[in-house]
């Protein structure tokens, strides 16, 4: 499987309607929302209100990334704001479990993030109740970073803990992906990538988007 989800964090927020509705015409696959609170991650990127706005005009699922801490608190609220995909933190989550079902019964995909430093052996216990792991290939918190090449290694690592115990869960990477090292990630094993300043800062974000599901 080869899923494309381009970043609306590079898009352009002053015309951020003409961006989703290039990319409902595009051949990407999901819309990937990064949701920051400033605590977790220093950054702090948009909320429900401005999912809202995005739902209105996305014709693609909506696949919200939440990089906030205590992200149980608002599962129903990303719920009610239009998310189609929810994925958590394993480093932000005390009681993951309790998480996952909950997303779950919401009626969204459900699923966990890893930081770099995070091992994916941790995934033991909860990979079982995954729609997708989100493998981050940059530490959290800011567009535009290098690559860290050790994420091959990661997806590889994951593919095989998931064959064993969740054959259907996506494994998804986020951070520096490119049209360089999509086919990489792809051989190692990733279903899905996210693509932000490859996309939005390309002169043609629609072929660029067509050039890395190939």
């Amino acid at each position: 499987m080869k899923l494309i989800s381009p970043s609306l964090l590079s898009a352009n927020f002053g015309n951020l309607q003409h961006d989703i509705e290039m990319l409902n015409a595009s051949e990407c696959d999901w819309l990937h929302v990064d949701v920051m609170d400033g605590i977790f991650v220093p950054n702090i990127s948009f909320g429900q209100p401005v999912i809202k706005h995005i739902k209105k005009y996305a014709r693609k699922p909506l696949d919200v990334h939440l990089m906030i801490m205590d992200p149980g608190r608002y599962v129903t609220d990303f719920k009610e704001a239009g998310a189609d995909i929810l994925t958590v933190h394993y480093e932000a989550c005390t009681h993951l479990d309790r998480t996952l079902h909950a997303i779950k019964d919401a009626g969204m995909k459900c699923g966990v993030v890893l930081n770099p430093a995070t091992s994916v052996a941790l995934l033991e216990d909860s990979v079982q109740l995954c729609d997708v792991v989100l493998l981050m290939s940059v530490n959290p918190g800011f567009g535009g970073q290098k690559f860290i090449a050790n994420t091959y290694n990661k997806v590889r690592q994951l593919r095989d803990l998931i064959a064993h115990k969740n054959p259907d869960c996506l494994i998804e990477v986020d951070g520096g992906v490119n049209v360089d090292n999509a086919p990489l990630l792809f051989e190692a094993g990733a279903d899905v990538l996210v693509a932000g300043s490859a996309v939005f800062s390309s002169a043609d974000p629609a072929e660029t988007i067509k050039n890395l599901k190939k």
